[in-house]
């Protein structure tokens, strides 16, 4: 087969700011070439196809017209605007092009946090309570306590969420909304800060998706006096390949009643949203066991450094998958929906 890869390529690392005044994660939801690497020679080694590299920029259109492919395995995050990530698979369901991953309603929904919680809770899934803050001057829902978290409306890869996201009074507050619309560009959204146990969900596949190993975040190994946050210190300053934090557990340690529940949590989120082939969530238990929906990732990192962190690869490799396997298996998902067995025979 001949199979585009699409993708957007880090610009700088995460953990250095940009050559301008944007953030110094601007960048963070990109990749960086060794992923799309490994991505390319998984499919070229375990899949045998030719791979055709095309950047989500403005020649992405024209090179995906031209390229004659007969599948696209999409990465790519967007540039510019709140439903950017939808961008490339709209953009191949127009030119009928099969893709992996999930479409773009999907993926606009998803990058909204408070579209995501409204569309959840409407399916009886729990959410944090929130509260959407155009100005600092907005008045507080009496339905918020503090403590509450501070994030941007539209960002993914813990952009915008810092260690000081976390506020317990008004003047914190206040500060963190000021200073998420002013370098974002972007509402801000209040959420109540459900204070349990946290976990990364990873699944694979549809009908029903299969949830892979539970990834559990313990927090008591950040720094003394860091916030009980993933933050972008946490993800990217704190926890480093060169000085690894062993914050993650896989296979979380859980009693079967509340693995049985997080995993049918997932599979509803999942089917609820329109998920499609995979897919990442973030969630954390409240005082009741229940779990909240943090974030949902349709669209999410592929690391192939185990010492990354990268959740879904990491759950992944847990469940037996080598790297190379989950790759060519997310694309045999993706052919699979699509009917195309003379496609799939290939990849078997």
């Amino acid at each position: 087969m001949r199979i585009g890869l699409t993708y957007n390529l880090r610009k700088t690392s995460p953990s250095s700011p940009p050559a301008s005044e944007l953030p110094v994660d601007y960048y963070a939801e990109f990749d960086d070439e060794t992923t799309v690497t490994a991505i390319a020679d998984a499919l070229r080694k375990k899949g045998g196809h030719e791979v055709v590299l095309i950047e989500a920029d403005d020649t992405a259109l024209a090179n995906l017209k031209e390229s004659k492919l007969d599948a696209v395995f999409n990465i790519a995050e967007g540039e510019g605007g709140d439903c950017r990530e939808a961008f490339i698979p709209a953009t191949l369901e127009r030119l009928k092009i099969p893709y992996t991953g999930s479409g773009p309603l999907t993926l606009a929904i998803a990058l909204n946090k408070a579209m995501t919680n409204d569309v959840l809770r409407l399916h009886g899934i729990d959410t944090p309570h929130y509260q959407i803050f155009y100005s600092a001057n907005d008045k507080v829902s009496p339905q918020l306590d503090f403590p509450l978290m501070v994030k941007p409306l539209h960002e993914g890869s813990s952009k915008g969420i810092r260690d000081k996201s976390l506020v317990r009074n008004s003047k914190d507050l206040s500060q963190q909304i000021s200073w998420v619309i002013e370098n974002y560009h972007q509402p801000t959204i209040v959420e109540e800060y459900i204070s349990g146990r946290e976990f990364t969900i990873a699944l694979l596949g549809n009908n029903p998706p299969k949830v892979l190993p539970i990834v559990e975040i313990d927090f008591e190994q950040l720094p003394e006096g860091a916030s009980r946050i993933y933050s972008y210190e946490a993800k990217w300053i704190w926890d480093t390949p060169e000085k690894p934090i062993e914050m993650f557990i896989c296979p979380a340690r859980l009693e079967p009643d509340i693995q049985a529940h997080i995993e049918n949590t997932a599979r509803s989120v999942f089917n609820v949203l329109g998920c499609r082939d995979i897919c990442r969530m973030d969630g954390r238990l409240d005082d009741q066991r229940h779990l909240h929906i943090l974030d949902v990732n349709p669209l999410p990192g592929m690391i192939p450094d185990p010492l990354a962190h990268s959740c879904l690869p990491e759950a992944a490799m847990t469940a037996g998958y080598s790297y190379d396997e989950l790759i060519n298996t997310i694309l045999y998902h993706a052919l699979k929906r699509y009917g195309l067995p003379h496609l799939l025979q290939k990849t078997s």
